[in-house]
């Protein structure tokens, strides 16, 4: 992948992160704090690696895309209509798992290959060593 278009990615998924925000703060003023509070949950994704790097990948890509959260927001309407209390809290946690899968990819961690952590379609994550060991 060319560096434009993972700049590009990697941008993309900064404003839909601070979108995410910006939609908590204004239809849910009382709750925007739990879009950061919330943030680490979706890692727990990541306990699929306890098995095997082709779990792991599996349960965290599973979590670390943009498809769960837009149905949630997409439940969130629906259920306006039945309960407030219920729409409300769909929609904090589609804006909390917005923000969370936006800043991953932000930062560079993308899906997940099923051969090892730090393979992503984004490219390789962490720092390689040289053949000397040294980094």
């Amino acid at each position: 992948m060319t560096r434009q278009v993972h700049t590009t990615q990697r941008v993309e998924a900064g404003a839909l992160a601070l979108a995410a925000v910006v939609a908590a703060v204004l239809l849910y003023p009382g709750s925007w704090w739990v879009v950061l509070a919330a943030f680490l949950v979706f890692d727990l994704s990541m306990l699929g690696y306890v098995r095997s790097a082709a779990t792991g990948a599996t349960t965290y890509n599973l979590v670390h895309n943009y498809a769960f959260p837009a149905l949630a927001a997409a439940a969130a309407l629906a259920l306006d209509a039945v309960s407030s209390t219920m729409s409300a809290a769909t929609g904090v946690l589609a804006c909390a798992w917005a923000f969370h899968v936006g800043v991953d990819r932000a930062l560079g961690y993308g899906l997940k290959l099923p051969d090892s952590f730090r393979n992503t379609h984004l490219g390789r994550i962490g720092h390689e060593q040289s053949s000397r060991g040294q980094p």
